[in-house]
């Protein structure tokens, strides 16, 4: 049981960061935010998670129907993620490539404190066991003040792929596109580096500002951080709606309001990128039709235009109803990990990219987000964004792009480098 609490907040975008610095005390912290993107799906402007009372850490095994039992048993909020490779619970699949990270497959807590804002109503829901804190809690965070930053030592960022091999992999992609063996992949490559010293709290809001994506996450488990601005919906649920929001076609911001327009309008009208997005599109909604009611599998926007600080994109908008035989998350399990991160066909497709990718992919294209006492949920797609493990001193970024059969290898090789270039700033 939780204690609800209402308060009016002035000016909430300053309570957004004096919320941010108070959570570094706790070892575990999920902060979401929606950087006040416009936008239909959003239940909050930002959500904050803080110490475990309970929590679930496992490997891929059985992660599903581990996370089906906690999620049933507990009936309380849950925040965690979902790493890519739980697709080997889904599928007869493996994940042998490199893993500089060390993430467990699957983490979900339950918190002992939560706040979640929208415009000027802050709600704080604590368990029984420590409502007494909350009166003493606020009067800190109202009081918390950013420190400033000490700057680290400096290091360096290295790629996994070189351009010239990375040209050879997507050469061997098109060839299986060519004798068909998959109509389109995401092929991702990783940017790391090693004996890296960070202020995870500090990147984040670097990052976050140069993004304000509507995904964003600070997220840290003891010694494992995720610092994300991701772009991306990958599924929500609210009552028996699902709502998925694939992304798939990127072009570049320009500063001159003319140019900038013409290159929104190239990505809108690219057939390329349109096809891609297509076939994606067609994926989700195969993926949802697994737990819809009959005839419920709705695409209510394709291949929209939406403008980011960094980048335009390309999203469409899929959504079904819930047949009531399923629970959330057989949702999950029969849409994961999210087409537009594999490709089509999805199995075929996850097995060539496991062959040709030189990273395991960890939590870097799984997903983020929570579920509330209801079963309802909202998760994100772990993009663009940076994963530092403190205890080793490494850490990792990575990009991709969709393999079509028009790609062109050089021009994928310039959209990871457009993908990379917040991260690269954020670590300099």
């Amino acid at each position: 049981m939780r204690v609800s609490i209402h308060k009016h907040i002035s000016n909430p975008e300053h309570f957004k960061q004096q919320l941010l610095s108070w959570s570094q005390q706790f070892r575990e912290v999920i902060f979401l935010d929606s950087n006040s993107y416009p936008q239909e799906y959003s239940s909050f402007d930002c959500v904050l998670a803080v110490d475990a009372f309970t929590s679930l850490k496992t490997d891929f095994h059985n992660a599903f129907e581990d996370l089906k039992q906690y999620q049933q048993t507990t009936k309380d909020w849950l925040f965690g993620y979902l790493t890519y490779d739980l697709k080997n619970d889904v599928e007869p699949l493996k994940s042998s490539n490199f893993d500089g990270l060390d993430f467990p497959d699957l983490f979900f807590f339950q918190p002992k404190k939560i706040f979640l804002l929208k415009e000027n109503q802050l709600e704080i829901q604590y368990l029984l066991l420590c409502d007494d804190e909350v009166e003493d809690d606020f009067e800190e965070i109202v009081k918390s003040n950013d420190e400033p930053f000490v700057t680290l030592s400096g290091f360096e960022v290295e790629q996994r792929i070189s351009k010239e091999f990375y040209i050879e992999k997507v050469t061997k992609m098109l060839h299986h596109i060519h004798v068909g063996d998959m109509y389109e992949a995401n092929f991702c490559m990783e940017f790391y580096a090693e004996n890296a010293v960070i202020n995870p709290l500090e990147k984040f809001q670097k990052l976050n500002g140069i993004s304000q994506a509507p995904f964003s996450v600070f997220f840290k488990n003891n010694k494992q951080f995720l610092l994300s601005a991701s772009p991306e919906r990958y599924l929500k649920r609210v009552g028996e709606t699902l709502i998925s929001q694939p992304i798939k076609g990127t072009s570049k911001r320009f500063l001159d309001p003319v140019e900038d327009e013409k290159s929104k309008q190239f990505l809108e009208s690219d057939s390329k990128e349109r096809a891609e997005n297509i076939m994606i599109t067609d994926l989700v909604r195969n993926d949802l039709s697994h737990t819809a009611q009959k005839g419920s599998v709705e695409v209510v926007e394709l291949c929209k235009i939406y403008s980011f600080l960094q980048v335009h994109q390309m999203i469409s908008t899929i959504t079904s109803k819930l047949d009531p035989q399923y629970s959330p998350i057989d949702v999950l399990k029969t849409t994961f990990p999210m087409g537009s991160m594999t490709g089509a066909p999805k199995i075929s497709v996850m097995n060539i990219i496991e062959n040709l990718e030189e990273t395991k992919r960890g939590l870097y294209s799984g997903s983020i987000g929570y579920f509330t006492p209801e079963g309802d949920f909202d998760f994100n797609v772990v993009i663009r964004s940076i994963l530092y493990n403190q205890e080793n001193q490494y850490v990792s970024f990575s990009v991709g792009s969709a393999i079509t059969a028009q790609s062109i290898p050089e021009k994928e090789y310039e959209e990871c480098l457009l993908k990379a270039k917040a991260m690269h700033e954020v670590l300099r």
